[in-house]
């Protein structure tokens, strides 16, 4: 009987999915349920000399489409093109979902957040015609406005992920606008591109406490969260509905698994959980106080921190089409 890795262990309690655009990891490492992706991802992606091509090819499409979506500039276009273009080639490696995020700078516009995602969604079937709507899923930032481009965009029929999420204010708002996913930050986005930097407040406890307040509540949002460091994060979260991991995290958990760290979904969540009438859709002052007061306001400011980053890659992605045109 072949030694069960850690990868097998976690595939027996979790849906893994995987946080790349690169193809040979679906590839090598698979099986995976969906993909997801981002600005920071789809930059370090298009930063391959192989992916000249996609470059070249979405600056081409992006001219050709710019009649179409002239509210935004050729290279805003072509980022988002390109993106999808690598998505959908995501798509044939894996059995679900591939997940793209809209521009951060529209984290705080829930009317642009929902044209760019009804965008995105379109521009796949201009780069794969016929490409299956329900595979795809849009991520965004879980701002006040952002869940409510949610809210907007599942009435529509269109899968939301609500990311960068920091607290439980968040997923409650998450489940009562719909969304099909949520992604708690297990650590702070910054730790992702500071080398060095560690999280001294990992929301692991967060994760376990938001998956038994959806099941008392009978939510049909998923938790799955990102943002991890470790392989001893990832087997902390054995049991929660999804869990997207990086390749570099996939190649560890790719060795022989030893059993030796207990899940947060093994035990009594440490966090409290609310009761069920809590409710924010219909009060964002409420919601907002709630928000800016979780944690001393550390989660406000993660979240802030979060859109800055993705924001200064967005204009990395941007600063690719300009230089390639």
């Amino acid at each position: 009987m072949a030694l069960q890795t850690g990868l097998d262990y976690m595939r027996s309690r979790t849906v893994v999915d995987c946080d790349t655009m690169d193809e040979e990891v679906a590839k090598t490492l698979g099986p995976f349920q969906d993909c997801t992706s981002n600005q920071a991802i789809a930059f370090g992606e298009l930063s391959k000399p192989i992916r000249a091509e996609v470059i070249s090819t979405s600056l081409a499409d992006a001219k050709a489409l710019h009649a179409k979506y002239s509210s935004i500039t050729i290279e805003e276009l072509a980022v988002e093109v390109a993106m999808v273009r690598m998505a959908a080639g995501m798509a044939q490696h894996i059995r679900g979902r591939v997940h793209v995020q809209t521009n951060p700078y529209y984290s705080y516009s829930s009317e642009k957040t929902v044209i760019n995602a009804l965008r995105l969604v379109q521009l796949f079937q201009h780069v794969h015609p016929g490409f299956d709507v329900d595979r795809i899923s849009i991520k965004i930032p879980s701002t006040w406005e952002g869940m409510m481009a949610c809210r907007t965009l599942e009435l529509a029929g269109v899968c939301t992920l609500a990311t960068t999420l920091f607290s439980m204010a968040q997923a409650v708002l998450a489940a009562e606008v719909g969304c099909t996913y949520i992604a708690p930050y297990v650590n702070e986005l910054k730790v992702q591109v500071n080398t060095g930097l560690v999280d001294q407040a990992k929301l692991l406890p967060l994760c376990a406490a938001i998956q038994k307040h959806y099941k008392a509540i009978n939510a049909s949002t998923k938790v799955l969260p990102a943002s991890l460091t470790s392989v001893e994060e990832i087997y902390f979260l054995a049991g929660v509905n999804h869990l997207t991991i990086a390749p570099h995290l996939l190649s560890q958990l790719n060795q022989p698994y030893t059993g030796n760290v207990n899940s947060l979904f093994d035990v009594a969540p440490t966090l409290p959980i609310p009761a069920k009438g809590v409710s924010f859709v219909n009060d964002p002052g409420s919601y907002q106080i709630t928000f800016a007061r979780d944690l001393g306001g550390a989660s406000q400011i993660k979240l802030t921190e979060a859109v800055n980053i993705f924001c200064d890659f967005q204009d990395k992605l941007e600063q690719i089409m300009k230089v390639a045109a």
